[in-house]
């Protein structure tokens, strides 16, 4: 997708927000939009994401199937979760049952079930903001945009982010995501474009180490210590998860080994690794 020669303003009249904007992102990456408050960070994502028209200049090859996450969710709508994730899903051009199965997914996935029931405007802001996360990712998108998607979350919900992000690169599709709260670094292979004075630069992304993704298995009492250690280490941690420990090979008579809740996370290849360690 590319953003060609774009310029806007809000009022024919008005000063310009963007001016000469040029960017492109390609199928499988992600781009972090730094910048300070008011410098137009989300009128970039909303021109990306098609909720905008520029001014001037066009938005070439966008997918056609974007997951928007607007900054704040519009939660003053008289809907339940449930009622407003199914009608979300039919607007996205899934059928019946496609949207009842996508519905119950993501409403799994973000802990949303005891809320399926309450309207919109009952909801604290975190759990409309998984509400928003989850509207935006009941049809697969080829281009996820997601402005301050951090903003209001619990811990867990979080660490789910950029899970949801590797997700959606994998599958081949491009993801745009704003941050002030330092949360882009859990991204850090994302390219960086900055948005200053009406203008857009890219930068070269944060450190040059290939990554690789380890998952360790520790006793369940010691998760929280463990990943405060990794992170304090520098390392990515994507998520947590429980998942039974395969039984021993050698004694299979034996009793099963205690389940331990593996944490994955993002490491520097084995020779960039083995070098900060010392060895």
């Amino acid at each position: 997708m590319l953003l060609e020669d774009v310029w806007f303003r809000y009022h024919r009249r008005g000063p310009w927000v963007l001016r000469k904007a040029g960017v492109r992102i390609d199928p499988g990456e992600a781009a972090v939009v730094l910048g300070r408050n008011g410098v137009g960070k989300s009128t970039l994502l909303q021109l990306a994401a098609g909720g905008l028209r520029p001014t001037r200049g066009r938005v070439v090859d966008r997918p056609g199937a974007v997951g928007w996450v607007p900054e704040r969710f519009p939660a003053d709508q008289p809907f339940t979760v449930a009622q407003y994730l199914t009608a979300m899903g039919r607007l996205a051009g899934l059928s019946g049952p496609a949207a009842d199965r996508a519905v119950r997914r993501w409403v799994d996935r973000l802990g949303l079930t005891r809320f399926e029931g309450v309207r919109l405007p009952q909801l604290s802001k975190g759990t409309a903001q998984k509400v928003g996360l989850a509207q935006a990712l009941l049809r697969p998108p080829g281009l996820l945009v997601l402005d301050e998607p951090w903003e209001g979350l619990d811990a867990a919900a979080r660490e789910l982010v950029p899970e949801f992000i590797d997700e959606v690169l994998a599958d081949g599709g491009m993801a745009l995501v704003s941050d002030h709260r330092g949360e882009t670094v859990r991204l850090p292979g994302a390219r960086q474009w900055t948005v200053d004075g009406g203008t857009v630069t890219e930068e070269a992304p944060s450190g040059g180490v290939a990554m690789a993704v380890v998952e360790l298995a520790v006793p369940a009492d010691r998760v929280t210590a463990a990943v405060a250690r990794l992170r304090a280490d520098g390392h990515h941690v994507l998520r947590v998860r429980d998942h039974p420990a395969p039984p021993p090979a050698t004694r299979p008579d034996a009793d099963p080994p205690p389940v331990s809740p593996p944490i994955r996370g993002r490491y520097p290849t084995r020779r960039a690794a083995c070098r900060k360690s010392g060895a």
